[in-house]
Parts: structure tokens; sequence; C-alpha cells
């Protein structure tokens, strides 16, 4: 309905898209709607490029974004309305792009808009809520819950009945369009950690890194490259200053990591987990001649399961000594300790324990 709002007026253009051609062609999906809706009508439907034309010469199409790579397939084209159905399956790259493709001739009346559904869950759940929930107020962004008695025409007693076979965050998303509602760990709780606006200057700092130089790729959800900064004061709490994650080629990551540790300064010691075998010392070796010469830097080897290295940090927390320091990452970082050895990433947790073991482990230079 929000596509078709002004398609009496000459040159509009609207898109509308899904992951995939299949999503847009089920039943009672997209495509056929607008069949029902817009078949009596004098539009004209032109199923080679899914796109209905109107008499005004406006129009309204239909697309997809099953890979990565597919947003290039608008390169060239211009609308005034963009549409995501079921954002939280697309990738924030490919959702911030199509904002490049929004476009209108000076003086033209009818507005530029970008609009989203989507109920919380998949791949797309943390950046999704952290854009639209989280950062909506200090970005001027829009967000309109819609819940079960919204829709008058559903059938709520059948469907609050199919919805009890689910497990109980996938109902509470669905039920209640519940994005707090996530599948909890065992390691940490989102109220260990209290969040702070300063860290005490002179006490130990270590920044440690978990590396992982992986580009994201369509419908998957690959690993990132994270590093935790940690300051303690003598013997007293310790504070998570700074986390930084990025996904991207190994030149991506060795650039990233330089210029962290340039912001941190040379008196931050910077710690790199050191996977086994010889392709692990060689990349230690690397990075200590190429990426950070200058720094104090060193590999350290992992030993143990990930969960079994988090305890001590986990242990600290419960005790209410670890701070968090304000920032806009500590949305994501709290979600993903939260969920933690459930969630679909440890990146975060992983580096904020390494970082852990080293300011605990005394022998730091002072920040």
């Amino acid at each position: 309905m929000g596509a078709l709002q002004y398609v009496d007026v000459p040159g509009y253009a609207a898109l509308i898209l899904r992951r995939t051609f299949t999503d847009l062609a089920k039943a009672e999906a997209l495509i056929p709607r607008s069949l029902e809706w817009l078949g009596p009508t004098d539009a004209r439907w032109r199923e080679q490029y899914h796109r209905w034309d109107f008499p005004s010469g406006a129009s309204l199409e239909f697309g997809y974004l099953e890979h990565e790579k597919d947003k290039y397939n608008y390169q060239s084209s211009a609308y005034q309305y963009i549409a995501f159905d079921e954002l939280t399956q697309f990738t924030e790259t490919q959702y911030r792009y199509l904002f490049s493709r929004l476009r209108r001739l000076q003086g033209a009346s009818v507005p530029l808009r970008m609009r989203a559904a989507s109920n919380p869950g998949g791949i797309g759940h943390d950046w999704v809520k952290r854009r639209l929930i989280t950062e909506r107020l200090s970005h001027g962004r829009a967000y309109i819950p819609a819940r079960l008695p919204d829709n008058p025409y559903l059938d709520r007693v059948e469907y609050e009945q199919a919805l009890g076979e689910l497990d109980p965050v996938t109902r509470q998303q669905l039920l209640n369009g519940d994005w707090t509602a996530r599948a909890g760990g065992s390691k940490f709780r989102r109220e260990w950690f209290e969040v702070v606006d300063s860290y005490p200057v002179g006490g130990s700092a270590a920044r440690f890194w978990d590396t992982a130089a992986t580009e994201p790729k369509a419908g998957s959800d690959p690993d990132w490259t994270a590093g935790a900064l940690l300051v303690r004061e003598s013997d007293g709490p310790v504070y998570v200053v700074d986390m930084r994650r990025a996904r991207g080629r190994p030149s991506d990551v060795e650039r990233l990591i330089r210029q962290t540790a340039m912001t941190d300064g040379r008196e931050v010691d910077i710690y790199m987990e050191q996977e086994p075998g010889s392709s692990g010392v060689n990349m230690i070796d690397h990075y200590t001649r190429a990426v950070l010469d200058g720094f104090s830097f060193r590999g350290v080897r992992s030993t143990g399961p990930k969960e079994v290295r988090a305890n001590p940090v986990s242990s600290f927390a419960e005790a209410g000594n670890v701070r968090v320091v304000r920032a806009s990452w500590n949305g994501d970082f709290l979600d993903e300790v939260e969920a933690f050895p459930n969630g679909s990433h440890d990146d975060q947790v992983d580096a904020m324990s390494g970082a852990f073991e080293q300011v605990m482990g005394g022998g730091l230079r002072a920040l």
C-alpha cells in the first residue's frame, strides 16, 4: 500500500525487495497479492521484469537480493520508494547500499522513502535492532511496533496455539515482536556489567585480538575480528574500555589492527591469539615485523575450550567487578556475552577473555 501511494504521479518508481524470488512468488506473498489487487485495474503486469506499469508512467517493481553482489543489479536505477520485507533476512551492507538508489528530480513533490518490515530473529537481528531500535531516536529513524492484537483479521486463537509449539524465544519474537528475546547463555548475565562513563587513568591496559579474516557472503553470518581493550585499577575492577570489530579481507583486518594500535598509543600492550602449528607462528611473525612494528606485541597460544577460557572473567563479572565504558558498541557486546556460548558469535567474548587474562596477570605497563 505504501508503494502504491503515488502511482498517479508520472515517473514515480517504487521497489519492494525480498531475499529470494521464491519469497516474492509464494502463495499469499507480495506478487500474488499484487495480482489480486491490481489485476482488475488498468495497470499492466510485465512478468519478464516483475513490474507493474501504470497509465501515468509510474512503476512498481519487485526485486530480490539473494547474494551480496545482487545489490549491484540496481546500480543504475532510481526509486522514490524502496521497501524491504523481512529485513532481518538481509545483510546490513545490502540495506545501506540501496539508500544510494533513492533519488528524485529537482522540484519533485514525491517524498523519498525507505521502509522495512520484519519479525525479530534471523541473521540480521542484531544490526536491525541496533539501527532501528537502539539508535532510532539519535538518528531520527522511526520504529513502529506491530503486535498480534494490531491485526484484527487474523484468527488470534489458532495462531497463538500454533506459536505455542515453538521454543520460548522464537515464540516471544513472533507473538509479541520482542526484540530482546534471545537464547540465553550460561556464562554471563547482562546485569552483571555496570555501564559507566569513565575509567581510571593509570591502570594496567591490554588490547587482545581474536582474528577472523572473513568477508560476509549471501546467506552467511561469518565470524568477526574483534579487539577488546581492558584496563584494571590496582587490585580493583576491570573496565572494558573499547571494542573494535570488522569483517573483511586479511589486508582490511591488518589496517584495522594497525590503526587501532595508533589510536590506543604505544603504552598499550597488544596480544593476539596464536593458532596452533606453523601457520600461527608465521602469522604472529608477520604482525610483529610488518603490521605492529614499534609496538609491544606478542602472540598467545590458546589452551582449552572457549567456555573454559571465559570462566575467570565470568566469575569476576558475576561479583560486579567488570565495568563497561559507555559507547555505541555496548549493545552488540552485551547481546553477545548474554547469549554466550549459545549465540551465533563469540568473538567479543574471546577478545575480552584474552585481555582479561593479561590485565590480571600483572607486569603490564600503566596506561
